[in-house]
């Protein structure tokens, strides 16, 4: 038997009035979806326990099956996994964000999507003033490491603060002298983006420049039991962010890096889709696709953007599989791991429709959305069992 998870990054959402009352999920035209939620089962899964944040590293530990109150030491630790780099036990890793910044708010939390490129030279240039080490992941998501130190806050995550100003989300007397000095350094970096000729180029084009770090998600690297270890089989991951390409080095699941994939909406489906089918076919048993696209989407409040997300996701993606799999010798998950609500433009921790397809078993012939999710003869499911379960009994 093979396995296939899909996850949909934020793809769940609330129904929005203008929209006929109605969510992304329920308006997409996605009948590889709706085909696999006839043929399956349908379940509402709880992917944040109470009391945590409804962060996308808390939301795939718990499907992949580590218990994030157990495991989730902090974004920035997360992600560090993908770059492989010596990090001590006494290190602290935050999550680096290359940010726009305007009249004292923070305007875009993604800086317009700023290129690999530009983003190096600009990390570059901030690494001049000495503090900490940069390390350059994909767009606007990097990390920063400060050795041998001890702080346990950080910035407000920035994508849950768009609009806002930043002085009432930096790092709060509880970051002591530490986070007195990187809250300097994120307002040195500023100063000197702001000049860089990369961003004046951008402001030029009519881009959003990327003139500030934001440093948010501290924390020391987690230590997780190998996935092969704790299940038996041999996993593997697909993503286009350094978060879920983390979560599987430190898992010694197999991170399969496909050209074109790049965490936004300009992603590569296909790509996707014949990399994860020929691991499988390579001797891997298990294998997990993330798409961050749709959460981009629910980040940018666009509704229609979303949509399309989904139904790319859909036709190019899990369309693709199924037209190719053996479907009496592989079973296939497929779900969020949050909601990014359109109108809330941020992360929120309701549970999350997850849909289940298994050779012979029956399937509950509804479709795909977080309303049909609740009829389903899954019932309600915590995050951290669903791996087992889908693995062992669904």
């Amino acid at each position: 038997m093979k396995y296939i998870v899909i996850v949909g990054d934020g793809m769940a959402d609330y129904p929005v009035e203008k929209h006929g009352g109605k969510t992304p999920l329920e308006t997409a035209n996605k009948p590889n979806i709706d085909m696999l939620a006839k043929l399956g089962r349908l379940g509402i899964i709880k992917t944040v326990p109470d009391g945590m944040p409804p962060d996308s590293g808390v939301a795939n530990l718990s499907i992949l099956g580590y218990d994030p109150v157990l495991y989730f030491t902090g974004r920035g630790p997360l992600e560090a996994g993908a770059f492989n780099v010596p990090v001590g036990d006494n290190d602290i890793i935050f999550r680096c964000n290359l940010v726009t910044v305007k009249d004292g708010i923070l305007v875009d939390y993604s800086a317009g999507h700023v290129t690999n490129e530009e983003a190096r030279e600009l990390l570059n240039a901030v690494s001049q003033l000495g503090v900490g080490e940069y390390f350059v992941g994909v767009s606007y998501r990097h990390i920063f490491l400060l050795k041998n130190q001890e702080i346990n806050v950080g910035c407000s995550p920035p994508h849950s603060i768009t609009g806002q100003p930043i002085k009432e989300h930096m790092i709060g007397p509880d970051g002591g002298e530490i986070g007195k000095k990187l809250n300097e350094l994120m307002l040195k970096s500023y100063e000197i983006l702001s000049k860089h000729p990369i961003n004046l180029r951008r402001e030029r084009e009519g881009k959003n420049p990327a003139n500030m770090i934001w440093l948010w998600g501290p924390g020391k690297k987690p230590k997780l039991e190998p996935f092969e270890q704790k299940y038996g089989l041999k996993g593997g991951v697909i993503s286009g962010i350094i978060l879920i390409k983390g979560i599987g080095n430190y898992a010694k699941m197999r991170v399969i890096e496909v050209p074109g994939a790049t965490g936004y909406y300009d992603t590569n489906y296909e790509g996707k889709a014949d990399y994860a089918l020929k691991a499988l076919e390579e001797g891997l048993d298990l294998i997990y696709i993330h798409v961050e696209a749709p959460d981009e989407a629910g980040h940018a409040g666009d509704f229609d953007q979303k949509v399309r997300t989904i139904e790319d996701l859909d036709k190019r993606l899990l369309g693709r599989i199924l037209n190719r799999v053996d479907m009496e010798n592989v079973k296939i998950m497929l779900l969020p791991d949050h909601p990014t609500p359109i109108e809330r433009r941020m992360h929120m921790p309701d549970p999350v429709p997850v849909v289940v397809y298994s050779p012979k078993k029956k399937g509950d012939g509804l479709r795909f959305s977080e309303t049909e999710a609740r009829k389903g003869s899954l019932g309600f499911i915590y995050g951290p069992d669903l791996m087992r379960l889908f693995i062992s009994r669904l």
